[in-house]
């Protein structure tokens, strides 16, 4: 019986050494250095991914391009510098180190305008940037790199290749710029109080024609500024419902108010042979006839409501 009780004691004991012996030993707390070591595997690149700094070995010319920089602002996470760096635009670049031949790469200059695009557009797809697929400079095949540098712009802002954004619309818009320049009436712009971006978006406009930011139509956007000239109107005048640009060059002319025409000329486009007699303003009515509807303020002399009338007696827009 006793040698029984002492077999049983035996096990036991045996069993508790053994469970000991295999237990798992306590955690312990994790030193600097395997705390450094895990951040260090946190920021390591994802696979396919070398890093910036590898990037920089070579490019050493773009290092400091970025700096100040959006792209370049790692606190911002829709940042490059927030994700993967060079390769967040160029791809990724292990490939491209192990070529000889140094391509596997995405290089700008070397794809297609929609390439380009739609690698801008991984970030930039919202705001003013919404309304760009469709848009007339897409349309023309026009890429983000035609107007942006991201390693060399010209100007303090929005990165463009030239100094100002006037010089870069200049360089397809000739014209329009050119008429920015007319001594009579212009629009601002060559004083820096206006640019191109105040009325237009050259991303695209969703609501609107002729890439305008305002409005729903070009009468809508001119309003958002001439209020004054906002209706509804008990007399209204069509032209001025439809369209401003009916009667004003919005970049700029020769004549008074930036019209299209100098008037009375402009009027008798719409207003020949009604009302008043039917008098063709021509050569001969300014050197013979000398007729005194060419002269001061011409139509606008009696007709000075021509932008609508609220005044009971103003059906045909007099004082």
């Amino acid at each position: 019986m006793r040698l029984g009780l002492h077999l049983i004691a035996i096990c036991l004991l045996a069993a508790a050494i053994s469970a000991r012996i295999n237990d798992p030993p306590l955690l312990a707390a994790p030193s600097s250095e395997q705390s450094s070591s895990s951040q260090a595997a946190a920021t390591t690149p994802a696979v396919g991914y070398v890093g910036s700094d590898t990037c920089t070995l070579c490019h050493a010319d773009h290092e400091g391009t970025l700096k100040g920089t959006a792209h370049g602002q790692a606190k911002n996470p829709r940042s490059p510098a927030a994700a993967q760096g060079c390769e967040s635009c160029h791809g990724p670049g292990q490939a491209h180190v192990d070529d000889d031949a140094k391509g596997n790469i995405r290089k700008f200059a070397q794809i297609t305008p929609g390439e380009t695009n739609q690698t801008c557009l991984t970030c930039h797809n919202r705001g003013e940037h919404a309304g760009w697929e469709g848009s007339g400079h897409e349309r023309r095949n026009l890429s983000c790199t035609t107007c942006h540098s991201v390693h060399s712009p010209k100007s303090a802002t929005h990165q463009l290749v030239k100094a100002t954004q006037t010089e870069v619309c200049a360089t397809c818009h000739r014209l329009q710029v050119t008429k920015t320049e007319r001594a009579v009436a212009h629009m601002p712009v060559r004083e820096g109080k206006m640019s191109c971006t105040s009325c237009h978006n050259p991303h695209g406009s969703i609501n609107n024609v002729k890439a305008l930011k305002v409005g729903s139509s070009v009468a809508e956007s001119c309003m958002s500024c001439h209020a004054e000239m906002r209706g509804p109107m008990l007399w209204e005048h069509a032209p001025v419902k439809e369209n401003c640009a009916t009667c004003h060059d919005p970049h700029g002319t020769s004549n008074d108010r930036m019209l299209v025409v100098r008037m009375p000329m402009l009027c008798q486009r719409c207003h020949v042979a009604t009302r008043h007699p039917a008098s063709v303003y021509d050569n001969n009515a300014i050197t013979v006839n000398k007729s005194n509807r060419m002269f001061g303020r011409s139509c606008v002399n009696c007709h000075s409501n021509v932008h609508g009338s609220n005044h009971p007696s103003g059906q045909f827009y007099m004082r």
